[in-house]
């Protein structure tokens, strides 16, 4: 069973950023948490939350956390929800990937995850405007993490590491 929902990990992201004067707009927010799950299934080989992703142009996109903020559009969330209270271990899961991903503006997300297996094997063949359902699989999202995880030769950057039980920029 899972150990939360995306709109209560949308919440925490949103409060986060409220509280600490930065704004953040749906589609940044779509990446952040689908970050958090796929590391999620990387670390604990369980979801974080049973909702899907579909693999939209724009990169992975959980459809009904995108309808509640489609009205903001690309403006910054102005909603102020209620206090999220969520396990310890997922509250400390959810900061280490706001930490190594929260910097990036949201495009070079989308990039970052354009360039990643589980988003680009299921567009494979497709134009890059092209609307897309598809679902991006649990499995292929915790076997790509996974594998960064274990390849000590992986070139990017940006690829969180595990180190001492917390995840890390990669420097390389």
């Amino acid at each position: 069973m899972a150990q939360t929902t995306a709109n209560a990990i949308a919440d925490y992201i949103i409060q986060f950023c409220h509280k600490h004067g930065d704004s953040i707009a749906n589609l940044h927010l779509q990446k952040l948490v689908y970050y958090a799950q796929a590391w999620y299934l990387a670390l604990y080989d369980k979801p974080l939350f049973d909702e899907e992703f579909q693999a939209w142009a724009s990169g992975p996109v959980q459809p009904e956390l995108y309808d509640r903020f489609t009205s903001y559009k690309w403006n910054p969330i102005s909603e102020h929800p209620e206090k999220v209270e969520l396990p310890k271990h997922v509250e400390e899961h959810i900061l280490e990937v706001l930490d190594v991903y929260g910097r990036y503006i949201y495009y070079y997300l989308e990039r970052m995850t354009h360039d990643e297996d589980p988003w680009r094997k299921v567009r494979r063949g497709m134009p890059m405007d092209e609307h897309s359902e598809v679902v991006i699989s649990k499995k292929s999202m915790q076997k790509y993490y996974k594998n960064l995880l274990e390849d000590e030769d992986e070139e990017s950057v940006f690829t969180p590491k595990v180190r001492s039980g917390s995840l890390e920029t990669a420097k390389v």
